[in-house]
């Protein structure tokens, strides 16, 4: 697996391998979502491809995860960010925990 210094040379290395959506989560349904597309994934129909982590050395906001996910079902490949350690989103990591068991 490829090593990054930076989330946005992950993100840009990751959309130049096909990784083009970016997912969010919807919490209250417990899947993935492109808000730009609609598309969503529920985690039967998902894969997490590869995950990136990022230390915040000076900053615990630079604290990220970057996943990369695929699905074989729809033909899609997408990133979903999210924050770790002090700034993270406490309900939604639990859900990226919850949906990490279909990997």
């Amino acid at each position: 697996m490829k090593s990054y210094e930076t989330v946005s040379e992950a993100i840009n290395d990751l959309f130049d391998l096909g990784y083009t959506k970016d997912f969010n989560i919807a919490t209250d349904e417990d899947c993935l979502i492109c808000s730009k597309t609609g598309l969503s994934l529920s985690p039967d129909e998902f894969q997490i491809d590869e995950v990136y982590r990022f230390e915040g050395e000076t900053d615990p906001g630079d604290e990220m995860v970057i996943f990369a996910i695929s699905s074989k079902v729809l033909s899609v490949g997408g990133v979903l960010v999210n924050a770790y350690g002090v700034y993270a989103d406490e309900h939604a990591w639990k859900v990226v925990q919850r949906l990490k068991k279909y990997v």
